[in-house]
């Protein structure tokens, strides 16, 4: 299972109701069906992967989040899971709007690019990054939305959402004290838990 994934499925209790936006191919949903009982879909757009969801066993439905998920009833789920995505839909603040009106709490992981790497590399070269973990260039890559941690845990003020847990962790997902204590700078992937202000 993808580093970030394995750290996820401990943050999703057993027998919960799960969606999964941009779900690749299934392998956090079957494992949590297969392990932890979780029932739920996945929402993918991309054709191959929908068919290895459905090879696994997982309820997927091909659908672009960047329109939206009116096709989900309000609290339809326990949690509402979003991994390396939220910075490649257009509106990154509608759909985390989205993900806390159907679901009780979200869990939503990207890229911080606001890590010293990112900063060296901008500064040494005058262009945007590019590496193992980011290989884009600025005009092919699918990330429309660079963020950092503070840019993310800005947006959650502004729209009230409550910040549970948090995870600051290099490419490989360890997470040690440099993260901890200078998360936005040594944190190069953020893995975060949150809830809707009503809670």
């Amino acid at each position: 299972m993808r580093a970030d994934l394995d750290i996820i499925k401990d943050w999703i209790p057993a027998g919960s109701r799960v969606l999964d936006l941009g779900c690749g191919n299934g392998e956090l949903l079957a494992y949590l069906q297969a392990n932890k009982q979780v029932t739920g879909y996945g929402l993918e757009i991309n054709d191959e992967n929908i068919k290895q969801c459905i090879r696994r066993g997982v309820n997927v439905l091909e659908q672009d989040l960047d329109k939206g998920l009116g096709n989900f009833a309000s609290n339809s789920f326990d949690i509402v899971v979003m991994s390396q995505a939220l910075q490649a839909v257009h509106y990154p603040d509608r759909i985390l709007e989205e993900m806390l009106r159907v679901g009780r709490e979200c869990i939503i992981t990207f890229p911080n690019f606001g890590h010293w790497r990112c900063r060296w590399y901008l500064a040494r070269n005058g262009r945007m990054p590019v590496s193992e973990f980011l290989p884009y260039t600025w005009y092919n890559t699918p990330n429309i939305h660079f963020c950092t941690f503070e840019d993310f845990e800005c947006l959650c003020r502004e729209l009230k959402v409550k910040v549970l847990d948090r995870l600051a962790v290099d490419r490989q997902h360890r997470h040690g004290i440099g993260s901890r204590l200078w998360p936005n700078l040594l944190g190069e992937i953020g893995i975060y838990r949150v809830t809707g202000p009503s809670l």
